[in-house]
């Protein structure tokens, strides 16, 4: 079980031990963290360009037959995305399997999309965590392999203070650009407007990835932070009416031309016709669902790292005909095209080093 592990990326010697300076936790000497008044900082430039990003796809992390990163297969799903108007990626996030990849995976995955795509389209890594110091060290590693930016989450399971989580925040803003990442349903706990509030002056604060619906949305927003929904069933009306930015999304794997026009304009008759695939999408688990459909389309090998597995046949039955309503040529085909699968066609891995 110690080999199956997550461990932090092995570089030729240890990684340096994460310091934080007492005497000013906060980035923002003097800020709230030590009892003055915030100060806001001007947003670099690369912070702004994210800010204005309106749909962001939570790619997938396809397998070959050993368990292995299967970077060709990849390599195909991104083309398609570039070519749908998909504006960021974010690489090993909930949907990528990050937390199943080791951080030596995770921050080749990164450097490999940067050398190959970082032209022509933006790269956001997942490098946030329940580990403060495993969090600010991939964060920083994340950006010498050339990401964009980063996305960051409060601590899960060993759950902190108000105070502790704005610090665990920070230790990853200061390295660059970052969209925090409010997902209660997942951590058990709110990163409440206040919170956000305290870092929002922070130079590197691009906005945030918010799960709480349309109400914390327009308030958000309201108060001039960019908001990318994280619920793909309620992001068209996040966007054009409580004032989202746009969304980062698990569908636009699947049509993302389509999530690329509910991002651009109101089109209420689309966004009901795309209501059923959400809902298949998130029956199970994500990404056991995304996993499962684009295996379907041929767009990666049927390999699952566990705890991950297939959905049942009905379901899967069932998304040919939600696919066929909404017209096949709006998503990525492999050579065989969109296929219901045997159960015994599935793979079930527990990484590369297993085969």
């Amino acid at each position: 079980w110690l080999k199956a592990r997550r461990p932090q990326a092995p570089p030729e010697r240890p990684p340096p031990r994460v310091r934080i300076d007492r005497r000013s936790p906060s980035p923002h000497p003097g800020g709230p963290m030590n009892g003055g008044p915030k100060r806001a900082k001007t947003a670099t430039a690369e912070t702004m360009r994210i800010r204005k990003m309106r749909l962001m796809t939570a790619i997938k992390t396809p397998y070959t037959a050993d368990g292995n990163v299967d970077l060709a297969s990849f390599d195909k799903i991104v083309e398609h995305q570039i070519a749908n108007g998909v504006e960021a990626l974010i690489i090993g996030g909930t949907t990528g399997e990050g937390h199943l990849l080791s951080w030596e995976e995770h921050l080749f995955l990164i450097a490999h999309t940067k050398a190959k795509f970082g032209d022509r389209i933006a790269i956001v890594g997942n490098t946030g965590g329940m580990c403060t110091a495993e969090a600010a060290v991939a964060t920083r590693k994340g950006f010498a392999a050339g990401m964009d930016c980063s996305l960051l989450i409060n601590p899960y399971y060993g759950k902190t203070s108000p105070k502790g989580i704005i610090m665990h925040l920070e230790s990853g803003l200061k390295y660059g650009p970052a969209i925090i990442y409010n997902v209660p349903g997942r951590t058990n706990q709110d990163i409440k407007p206040e919170l956000i509030m305290e870092i929002a002056g922070h130079e590197h604060f691009a906005g945030v990835k918010e799960c709480m619906g349309h109400e914390r949305i327009k308030l958000l927003s309201d108060k001039g932070v960019a908001c990318w929904s994280g619920n793909d069933e309620q992001c068209h009306e996040s966007r054009h009416l409580h004032g989202g930015m746009g969304v980062i999304s698990v569908t636009s794997n699947i049509v993302p031309g389509l999530m690329r026009k509910l991002m651009d304009s109101r089109d209420d008759a689309l966004d009901g016709k795309l209501q059923p695939l959400y809902k298949w999408l998130f029956t199970e688990p994500n990404p056991i669902g995304v996993n499962t459909l684009l295996m379907q389309l041929g767009m990666a090998e049927p390999v699952f790292r566990l705890p991950y597995t297939f959905c049942a046949k009905a379901m899967r039955e069932e998304s040919v005909t939600v696919l066929k309503s909404i017209g096949l040529e709006h998503c990525p085909k492999g050579a065989k095209g969109l296929r219901t699968l045997e159960d015994a066609e599935f793979k079930h891995v527990l990484n590369g080093d297993d085969a």
